[in-house]
C-alpha cells in the first residue's frame, strides 16, 4: 500500500507539474492572444483612418470636379449666349450693309442715268448749235 501510495503521489506530482506547465502555457497563449488582439485592433483603427482619409480626399476631389463642371457649364452657357448675340449682330449688320449697298447701287444707277441724260443733252446742244451756227463755230 505504501508503494501504491508513493506511486500515486509521484503520479499526482507529475500531473500537478503537468497542470502547472499547462497553466503557464495557457497564460502565455492568453498574453499572446491579448497582444495579437491589440495589434489587430490597432491595424483596424489604422485601416479605418486611412479609409476615412481616402474618402475625405475622394469627396473633396468630387466636390472640386463638380464645381469645375458647373463653372465650365456656366462658361459654355455664356459663350453660347455671346455667340448667339454676335450672330444676331452680324445678321443685323449684313442687312444694313445690304440695304446700304442697294441704296448705293440705286444712286449709282440714278447717277448713270442722269449722266447719260446730260451727255445726250450736251450732244443735242452741240448738234443744234452746229445746225444753227454752222460748223465754223464748232471748229473754233
Amino acid at each position: 500500500m505504501d508503494a501504491e501510495n508513493r506511486e500515486m503521489s509521484q503520479t499526482l506530482s507529475l500531473k500537478e507539474g503537468s497542470i502547472r506547465s499547462l497553466q503557464q502555457q495557457l497564460e502565455e497563449k492568453t498574453h499572446e492572444c491579448s497582444v495579437v488582439s491589440r495589434q489587430l485592433q490597432q491595424a483596424l483603427d489604422d485601416a479605418q483612418r486611412q479609409v476615412d482619409a481616402s474618402m475625405h480626399r475622394v469627396l473633396a476631389k468630387e466636390k472640386a470636379s463638380q464645381s469645375r463642371a458647373l463653372e465650365l457649364q456656366n462658361q459654355l452657357s455664356r459663350a453660347k449666349s455671346e455667340l448667339s448675340q454676335l450672330q444676331r449682330s452680324k445678321e443685323d449688320m449684313e442687312r444694313r450693309f445690304q440695304t446700304q449697298l442697294q441704296n448705293m447701287k440705286e444712286r449709282l444707277d440714278q447717277s448713270d442715268s442722269t449722266n447719260r441724260s446730260l451727255q445726250n443733252y450736251v450732244q443735242f446742244l452741240k448738234t443744234s448749235y452746229g445746225n444753227v451756227f454752222g460748223d465754223s463755230l464748232l471748229a473754233s
